[in-house]
Order: C-alpha cells, then sequence, then structure tokens
C-alpha cells in the first residue's frame, strides 16, 4: 500500500513538472514571437517612414526661403559630395540622416521639380537630389524651420542649407564698425 502511494505521489509530480515545463516553454515562446513581431513591425514602420515618396517644400526662415522636408525640417546639402553621390555614410548619416525616397521625390510649392532627382547610396537606397546636391536633415535640428546645421563644418567639409535655386545658402558672418574699423563677428554675441 505504502509503495502504492508512494509510486502515485512520483507519477502527480512527474506530471505537475511535465506541465510546467510545457507552460514554461510555451510562455517563453509567446515571448520570442512577441519581440519578433514588435521587430519586424517596427522596422516596417521605420522603413515606410523613411523610404516613401518623399515631398521637398519651400519654407520662410532666418536664412530666407529654404527647402525643407515634409516635416518641415531644414534640408542641407554637403560640400565634400561630387557628382551628385554621396559621401556621407556610417556616423556621418547619423548625425546627418539622407533624405530618402521609395518613390518619385514631389515638389512642393517654390520648389522646381525639374531639379528634383535621386542618387543610389553605398547601402542600395534612393537618395533624394536637388540641383544634383544629395539631400540630408541634421539631426540637432528638433523642431520645423531650425537650422542648427547651417555653415558647420563636419566630417571633412561644410554643411549648407539649400536655396530654391539649388545652390548652398551662405550665411555671411555679422560685421560691427568700431571707429572707423569692420570687424567680422563669427561667434555672437559682438
Amino acid at each position: 500500500m505504502r509503495q502504492t502511494r508512494q509510486s502515485s505521489e512520483a507519477e502527480d509530480k512527474r506530471i505537475r513538472l511535465g506541465w510546467t515545463t510545457r507552460v514554461g516553454l510555451l510562455l517563453a515562446l509567446m515571448a520570442a514571437l512577441g519581440v519578433v513581431g514588435f521587430l519586424v513591425g517596427g522596422g516596417s514602420i521605420a522603413l515606410s517612414a523613411t523610404r516613401t515618396g518623399a515631398t521637398v517644400n519651400l519654407r520662410k526662415t532666418k536664412l530666407g526661403p529654404i527647402l525643407v522636408n515634409s516635416k518641415g525640417h531644414t534640408l542641407y546639402l554637403f560640400k565634400k559630395d561630387t557628382n551628385g553621390k554621396s559621401s556621407c555614410s556610417g556616423n556621418c548619416a547619423m548625425f546627418w540622416p539622407p533624405l530618402l525616397s521609395h518613390g518619385k521625390p514631389t515638389a512642393g510649392s517654390g520648389v522646381k521639380a525639374s531639379l528634383l532627382g535621386t542618387t543610389r547610396r553605398s547601402s542600395g537606397s534612393r537618395q533624394v537630389t536637388y540641383n544634383k546636391h544629395p539631400l540630408y536633415t541634421y539631426s540637432l535640428d528638433k523642431k520645423a524651420g531650425q537650422t542648427k546645421g547651417e555653415g558647420i563644418l563636419a566630417f571633412g567639409a561644410k554643411w549648407y542649407a539649400v536655396s530654391a535655386k539649388g545652390s548652398a545658402v551662405v550665411k555671411a558672418p555679422s560685421t560691427t564698425t568700431t571707429a572707423g574699423t569692420t570687424t567680422s563677428c563669427l561667434y555672437p554675441p559682438c
């Protein structure tokens, strides 16, 4: 009788252990599938945000009228780029994200559609160009209309906002006149 009871208790213990193991495995599998789903879903959201047909608009700023993306963020050109090809990748592209487009870019009001185009990046993605200049945003421009990247020397060359004509908007340093002499003020306040 005692032996039957011990074998019955051992059987119950094995059943509970097997059931606990299966529940644990099922929970781990569900968690793994949830993470994969999140990564795939998040990746497709991020991909769709950067790989749709981009729109380039014109906006008035303290630099004058300049090109902006669909969110109103300033678009820059990189003086190191040559022949319509980007020279900005890796860490550079983290600070200066390229304006990517899956389809044909769209010209907003004041933007010449004939100057819009694309160029293939080393990653295979298509970057929007304007007057053959690859276009970028600046990661420190957090709000629409900000131009914090204007005139910055980084990654081997200067960065400039882009005019409606497709050229660099070079902000001249302010000058002050003191007792008949003119001095350039590179770092305000002067």
